[in-house]
């Protein structure tokens, strides 16, 4: 997921967690023997806890109890009901026992009515836990001693944080319903019961009952050539963690864009969404070339509503992506670029928890900017590196010191916290720094490696710094310093004397930027022909917080500001006109909010109105606009204007 074109170790002691924690805090040998849920109520929602670091490898985040069970196979049986919003029928779940405790089996859940519960074909007892405002609801299950399956009938609520159900009006087409599920951070959990953390992988197949003239896709292996009948059965045989089941059901077409590769979308959108992403297979082939064989089959992209919270979800087989990036230029396709190297890094290779999220998208983001140059070549590989620094350093500038750490410390708060440019630019950055010091050739071979020796592993920040010891660190003592990574991981902030990317391209940019604001050159003058997406974005985001009206009307109407169809520019422009109490640009700005879900434009726009005295404006606008966002973009939001999870 990528958050700029949106979407862990050692704490560093004496740093604050957010949320509570309790006087009375567990000792280390009743942790040790704690199943997972009695480790997650040890510390979350709990008031002091930071004395101790987090415990490698546990996933404070899922009450389940994945020492004793280990889930390997999921059935799902599902029918959609678009008139209920809800998603009923039942979910198989064939375990592995790790020892002959025969406890309760323990299952995530989040706002789902289990109906039953059965193993053997006979009904068991089952019960609900105690609700957590983070987690949801733990699902507790006596099992025969000789169960190694259990079938569960359940039906989700029609609020459930991973599903949105769309209206027709809400769709590019206008004619039919639409849903789509969003599984990561811990939102599996609201739509099936089962084990919802990130170092749980399994196999999964599927059978989804939909109304007969719509289709659907999951993140499995789709054939578009199946009837539309009502009826669609999916298998997803490499092993995955539950954040990446996703599923969509709406007015689908399919478009092939290479051997491996194509785009689902609604009718009125396919032809363009195809166009814009024909690129999609060259970079597939670059990736494969430079980092080890795509292990999944195909590549397809579905092209989701506007109400998409992120910039892209890297599904496998099917990364859904939003419309907002299809721009007619291919200047945002850098995001597909990141969805497809979450094949590798992520996909392939997964974080264990989400403090070890680093591991996902700071690689993801590093190969990100690799695949832009292998295919767009070195201009636009450093102006993507250089926007990325800068995204970190804004981010660095707004956060909280905690909040800097690469293994960062989520306890007792919402793993969907975890979402910034922190894992994905400063992992990146460090990436690129133990490249620089090595050598890209050196690098280049050490990934490939990587991807290959943890393939289809859930991993922690330890076994990722333990792999560096036996590898990159032995055969290049003399280059790379094991204190200065664990400063990279483990402290706040960026080392000294890091990498700092730049570009000629937007080096140009800043006497030119100056000249204008200091009245030297009109707005008009500037020579803007050849300038790319990054440029624009590099002009505006550079500009000081104040302009007076005279320079803002100057700027829009010289190039069209206001008016933009590039998102990423509306975006800029529509920040310096909030802060600028610029009316000309508050209509669009109303336009901008309600017609795109995408938290990346939301949350800023939103905490810009409320922090330049424009709250009212900024509720009003979010009340019109809510009943069209993901719930993700309502929880998000609701926090930045009223300061609560809802309005």
């Amino acid at each position: 997921m990528l958050p700029r074109l949106l979407c862990t170790g050692l704490i560093v002691s004496g740093l604050a967690v957010a949320g509570g924690c309790s006087k009375s805090e567990p000792s280390k040998t009743e942790v040790e023997n704690a199943s997972a849920p009695m480790k997650a109520a040890a510390v979350i929602e709990k008031k002091n806890v930071v004395d101790k670091a987090p415990e490698s490898g546990v996933d404070y985040h899922s009450f389940a109890n994945s020492n004793d069970y280990q889930v390997q196979h999921l059935d799902l049986d599902l029918s959609v009901d678009f008139s209920r919003k809800v998603l009923e029928g039942e979910a198989k779940l064939d375990f592995e026992r790790l020892n002959d405790k025969n406890q309760p089996m323990v299952l995530d859940t989040r706002e789902l009515e289990v109906v039953s519960v059965s193993a053997n074909g006979a009904p068991v007892n089952f019960s609900m836990g105690e609700k957590d405002g983070h987690l949801g609801t733990p699902l507790n299950i006596d099992l025969p001693e000789d169960a190694t399956s259990i079938t569960i009938r359940y039906r989700t609520a029609p609020g459930a944080s991973g599903v949105q159900w769309l209206e027709p009006q809400q769709t590019a087409g206008k004619n039919h319903p639409f849903l789509f599920t969003q599984a990561q951070a811990i939102h599996a959990r609201s739509f099936i019961p089962l084990q919802d953390s990130p170092k749980v992988r399994i196999t999964y197949n599927a059978t989804v009952h939909t109304p007969r003239e719509l289709r659907a896709v999951m993140s499995a292996n789709n054939d578009p050539k199946t009837a539309k009948n009502g009826v669609y059965e999916f298998e997803m045989p490499q092993r995955i963690p539950s954040y990446l089941i996703a599923l969509a059901v709406g007015d689908l077409q399919f478009k092939p864009m290479g051997e491996r590769t194509g785009v689902y979308a609604e009718p009125s959108m396919l032809e363009s969404a195809a166009a814009e992403f024909a690129d999609t297979e060259s970079m597939l082939e670059a990736t494969e070339k430079a980092y080890g064989p795509y292990h999944w089959d195909r590549y397809d992209l579905l092209i989701l509503p506007p109400s998409f919270p992120f910039g892209g979800m890297e599904n496998p087989r099917l990364s859904f992506i939003t419309p907002t990036v299809i721009a007619g230029d291919k200047s945002l396709v850098a995001l597909i670029a990141h969805e497809l190297a979450h094949s590798w890094s992520g996909n392939l290779v997964t974080n264990a928890s989400w403090r070890d999220l680093w591991l996902n998208e700071g690689f993801t983001t590093y190969l990100t900017n690799r695949i832009m140059q292998f295919v767009y070549g070195d201009e636009r590989y450093q102006m993507e590196m250089a926007l990325g620094y800068g995204d970190l350093q804004a981010d660095l500038a707004d956060k909280e010191p905690r909040d800097e750490i690469m293994a960062i410390d989520l306890r007792g708060r919402d793993p969907d916290e975890v979402f910034s440019n922190i894992p994905y630019e400063k992992g990146s950055l460090f990436l690129y720094e133990l490249e620089q010091k090595v050598g890209r050739e050196a690098f280049d071979r050490f990934l490939m490696e990587y991807f290959n020796h943890f393939s289809f592993q859930s991993i922690t920040t330890e076994d990722f710094v333990k792999y560096l010891d036996e590898t990159l660190l032995k055969e290049h003592a003399d280059k790379l310093d094991r204190a200065r990574i664990q400063q990279w991981i483990f402290e706040p902030g960026v080392p000294e004397g890091a990498p700092h990317p730049q570009s000629d391209a937007f080096a140009k940019l800043d006497p030119v930027r100056q000249q204008w604001l200091d009245g030297q050159l009109a707005a008009g003058d500037i020579d803007t022909k050849d300038w790319t997406f990054h440029q624009w974005k590099y002009f505006l985001d550079g500009m000081p917080e104040k302009l007076s009206d005279a320079q803002l009307k100057q700027l829009d109407n010289a190039f069209g500001l206001t008016e933009s169809r590039n998102n990423e520019v509306a975006f800029s422009w529509l920040m310096i006109a909030v802060r600028n109490d610029y009316e000309p640009a508050f209509d669009r700005l109303e336009n901008f909010l309600t017609s795109i879900g995408r938290n990346k434009f939301l949350r800023p726009l939103y905490r810009n109105m409320v922090e330049t005295g424009k709250k009212d404006v900024a509720a009003r606008i979010f009340e019109r606009a809510k009943v069209g966002y993901h719930p993700l973009s309502v929880k998000v939001n609701s926090l930045v204007i009223y300061g609560k999870k809802e309005a």
